[in-house]
């Protein structure tokens, strides 16, 4: 975490403009001063003769970078570098009377410069059409990083979309169940209480992050089955088991709500004479999950009175696993006369 931690606040710190660019002019001037001072063994009039050369290469970089190719690059390349080269002519030149004068009073200095003028104009060309390339890299990365950024941030926006939806759904059923056992006085409506609140604040003050603890999604899937044990007085066959070594394995929040929901809406809840099964799975083995329900089904659906409404779980559990599990999960449904079941293999890490 601390080398991950390292290398974001070095990328941030390397791709603030002021601080590459920086670090390209000290390393253009280390350069050029390395490569003088192999001609002219004395380093203060080496450094000074190649100070006015890089105020020179600055002007013609920086009216490369802020007006060449904002205006002509993308437009029109052929034209581009005819004004890149027409630039570089008009400065080179200048630059070369400058270090002429500086030179008076050493000769044979002069003639060198005239006699390599042309290494002076082409050296201006290569700084300039360097800064094009480096403009184009940091563009294009720059883009990159953005755009994954906002693939990011759409994912964790259609992620909370998606909770939002399971949320008030299962609310709604939970409220549903107790406004029932009011109605009759039943005793069982404090225990009902009692459960909800600890299913809201698992919901509420937990299932914020990317991943929980796979044991307190297990202790939610508990809360859950006993709210409907309650409801169904011991009317149906109601079982969850585990097996394998569950500790610190970390699994999307919520996960599994979508099933358990369906499994009691559109199966056990159907039965109009009672009865009927919800039997659950859960495995793990290693970095391996496998998570199974399955539900009786009526043989007769009661009649609906009111056109049916929901349907919108296994759709979101389907998005939120191809979003948080790319490539690492297999959902297999099994849809029979008799029967309603579901698989769910997914790799934790």
């Amino acid at each position: 975490m601390t080398a991950r931690r390292f290398i974001d606040r070095l990328y941030y710190l390397l791709t603030l403009r002021p601080v590459y660019h920086a670090l390209f002019w000290l390393l253009l001037f280390g350069t050029m001063v390395a490569l003088g001072y192999e001609h002219v063994p004395d380093l203060p009039f080496v450094m000074s003769n190649e100070v006015i050369s890089l105020f020179f290469h600055v002007i013609i970089v920086y009216f490369n970078l802020f007006y060449l190719i904002p205006n002509y690059l993308a437009k029109n390349v052929l034209l581009y570098l005819s004004l890149l080269l027409l630039s570089c002519a008009i400065v080179a030149p200048i630059e070369m009377l400058v270090l002429y004068l500086k030179f008076s009073g050493l000769p044979h200095l002069q003639d060198q410069l005239v006699r390599e003028q042309g290494f002076l104009f082409l050296g201006s060309f290569l700084i300039a059409l360097l800064s094009t390339i480096l403009r184009v890299i940091t563009d294009w990365w720059r883009y990159q990083h953005e755009k994954q950024t906002l693939t990011t941030q759409t994912i964790q926006t259609e992620l909370r979309f998606l909770k939002s939806q399971i949320n008030p759904h299962f609310l709604f059923n939970t409220l549903n169940n107790l406004y029932a056992l009011t109605l009759k006085k039943s005793d069982k409506a404090p225990e009902i209480v009692l459960k909800l609140s600890e299913i809201m604040r698992y919901m509420l003050y937990e299932c914020n992050e990317k991943r929980v603890l796979l044991t307190k999604e297990i202790q939610y899937i508990h809360n859950y089955l006993d709210l409907e044990r309650l409801r169904q007085a011991g009317e149906a066959d109601i079982r969850f088991t585990t097996e394998g070594i569950i500790s610190d394995q970390m699994v999307a929040p919520l996960l599994f709500v979508p099933f358990l929901e369906n499994s009691f809406k559109h199966g056990l809840n159907l039965h109009v004479r009672g009865g009927g099964f919800v039997r659950l799975h859960l495995a793990v083995r290693g970095d391996d999950l496998e998570f199974f329900i399955e539900n009786s089904k009526a043989e007769r659906l009661p009649r609906q009175e009111h056109p049916r409404s929901g349907g919108i779980g296994l759709a979101n559990v389907r998005q939120r696993l191809a979003i948080l599990y790319p490539e690492s999960y297999n959902l297999i449904v099994l849809d029979e006369p008799h029967r309603y079941a579901v698989t769910l293999q997914l790799q934790l890490n």
